[in-house]
């Protein structure tokens, strides 16, 4: 049974240390995917998650519970790896291809075939706020509200986001 997130709340008030371990295990795994699919890469995926949970560690006493919990841990790892792709841009923008396909055959942690590879090849060619929204709606599952709760806009903005992102991938997947 997984703790609930008030739960943990409650618990960080009387023993700090269980309950950032209680959060962690809770939500390392989703929070590394989501990063992940970003960053396309393990070691920076890696990296990347373990400076999202210091600074939520670092946070958290001062969180206001004005969303939930899930909403800010996400929305941090969200910018985070936004900056990181920004201060990365060379090394992100390093033959793609090759990141995506070559690498990933090798890559423990890709088991997919083919048309997998082309799909995330597809959602690499996005702008980032429609690689985002795709990622998060198509892979996470979350509902518009939780995304405009994590990046902001509106669903009507992230919906015509996520409907542009798949008619480039389905042009992409169609041309390639």
């Amino acid at each position: 049974m997984q703790i609930e997130d008030n739960d943990i709340l409650n618990l960080f008030e009387i023993n700090e240390q269980k309950a950032f371990s209680s959060l962690v295990m809770k939500y390392q795994e989703r929070i590394y995917w989501h990063v992940r699919k970003m960053v396309l890469n393990h070691e920076d995926a890696n990296d990347i998650t373990q400076n999202i949970f210091i600074k939520v560690w670092k946070g958290l006493s001062k969180f206001k519970k004005e969303s939930n919990l899930f909403t800010w841990i996400y929305r941090i790892a969200t910018n985070e790896t936004l900056n990181f792709i920004k201060s990365n841009k060379n090394k992100i923008a390093q033959s793609i291809e090759n990141i995506q396909i070559e690498n990933r055959k090798d890559d423990s942690f890709f088991s997919g075939d083919e048309i997998e590879a082309k799909l995330h090849l597809a959602i690499t060619t996005l702008p980032e706020k429609q690689k985002l929204v795709f990622n998060m709606k198509y892979f996470d599952d979350l509902k518009y509200t939780e995304i405009v709760a994590i990046i902001g806009g509106t669903v009507g903005s992230l919906k015509a986001s996520y409907h542009h992102a798949q008619k480039k991938i389905e042009k992409y997947l169609t041309t390639n």
